[in-house]
């Protein structure tokens, strides 16, 4: 199952999200070359899948870590936490952001196959609900810049785009094997 949480924050920095895109730079550099790594490893998985019916555990782990980082810096783009990501794969027990996928003792073999196929109806619907998130984004910069709080209702929508993304994703590169669940939060 994968989770992911983000703790809400009381008050803002209210000139940080003129500029936290920009700080976000070297984040994106790093992430551009660790996602072609782990779809390399995804690649690699997919036959491990296929022949041995479990992942290897590294090799989760690493997509799993990049995910997490990916994760941490998305909440950070989106206004939801202020400190400053964490350059590393693991999960940091003081960063507000938290992200992971319990580890599947057995993936059958035929889901590599068809994952991709499966998650469509699941990933139209995350994405629709993405944007709603990417909408309360736009409206919450203009809240913290103005009263240095981000509403709670409007955080709140943010994090469960975020939660469906993250399942969607989960799912998509069979590191879940329970189908994501239709539900808001």
């Amino acid at each position: 199952m994968a989770r992911y949480d983000v703790a809400y924050q009381e008050e803002y920095n209210r000139w940080l999200p003129l500029v936290k895109w920009l700080l976000a730079i070297p984040h994106f550099v790093v992430l551009f070359f660790l996602f072609i790594a782990a779809y390399v490893v995804l690649v690699i998985g997919f036959f491990a899948v296929l022949f041995t019916r479990e992942w290897p555990e590294g090799m989760f782990n690493y997509v799993v870590g990049v995910h997490r980082w990916a994760f941490r810096v998305i909440a950070y783009t989106d206004l939801m936490v202020d400190p400053y990501p964490p350059f590393t794969l693991d999960d940091d027990p003081a960063y507000p952001v938290h992200f992971d996928i319990d580890y599947p003792e057995h993936v059958n073999r035929w889901r590599p196959l068809v994952h991709w196929l499966l998650v469509i109806p699941f990933a139209i619907v995350a994405y629709i609900v993405y944007y709603l998130g990417r909408i309360m984004v736009f409206l919450a910069f203009f809240t913290i810049l103005f009263t240095k709080q981000y509403p709670d209702g409007m955080f709140n929508i943010v994090k469960v785009s975020l939660r469906w993304l993250a399942r969607a994703s989960a799912y998509e590169n069979w590191m879940v094997t329970r189908y994501p669940p239709f539900v808001w939060d």
